[in-house]
């Protein structure tokens, strides 16, 4: 039975809408896109995301629609990263009501129909971890359904107000336990955290 891993950027405040670049997501009218690109060149949390990678290269990515379509938009274009050849190589299953296959992106597979019932055969059918990244509105439609194994959050010491949230204000209530913690040069923290029990 595979784990399934939600690895997530996050501002303190708890917005995980684009980290990245200024033009990622301006959904909402968002304009503090790239928030988290100071903290990315952290040696601590390179060093960490680095191990994790390699310790799940036998494992697999679960995204969303827009997560996928603006990984694809991006990665297979940088030539000069590392992260690009282990994501063009890594098996990506896609949840997604509107894509239809054959998939653009290399190793992707499209899973069709309810998301929490396709997850849950798929949690079934993998050895390895399934990592999630980006795709919020997925990680909130498996939270109610404990299908969550263990969160690696890395948290910027940085503010942005309300925005797209990993964790909605209305969202189920999850008792999570604290892991494992590392606190970056620059601030940052990782803090990985499991399931403390039942909801």
């Amino acid at each position: 039975m595979g784990r399934l891993i939600v690895v997530e950027n996050l501002t303190l405040d708890g917005v995980m809408q684009a980290p990245a670049r200024p033009d990622e997501d301006t959904r909402g009218g968002f304009k503090h896109g790239g928030w988290g690109i100071s903290y990315g060149g952290d040696p601590v949390v390179g060093r960490i995301m680095g191990e994790r990678m390699a310790h799940s290269k036998e494992g697999a990515l679960l995204l969303g629609r827009w997560t996928y379509e603006s990984f694809y938009q991006v990665w297979p274009k940088r030539k000069d990263n590392p992260y690009t050849d282990v994501l063009n190589k890594t098996q990506k299953y896609v949840a997604s009501r509107t894509l239809k296959e054959p998939l653009p992106w290399e190793n992707s597979t499209l899973l069709e129909g309810d998301a929490v019932k396709a997850v849950t055969r798929l949690k079934k059918e993998l050895s390895g971890d399934l990592g999630i990244l980006g795709s919020g509105e997925l990680v909130r439609s498996l939270l109610p359904h404990q299908l969550i194994d263990e969160y690696l959050l890395t948290i910027a010491p940085v503010v942005v107000g309300s925005r797209r949230r990993l964790f909605p204000d209305n969202g189920t209530f999850a008792s999570l336990r604290l892991v494992d913690c590392k606190v970056g040069a620059t601030g940052a923290i990782v803090a990985t955290y499991q399931p403390a029990g039942p909801a």
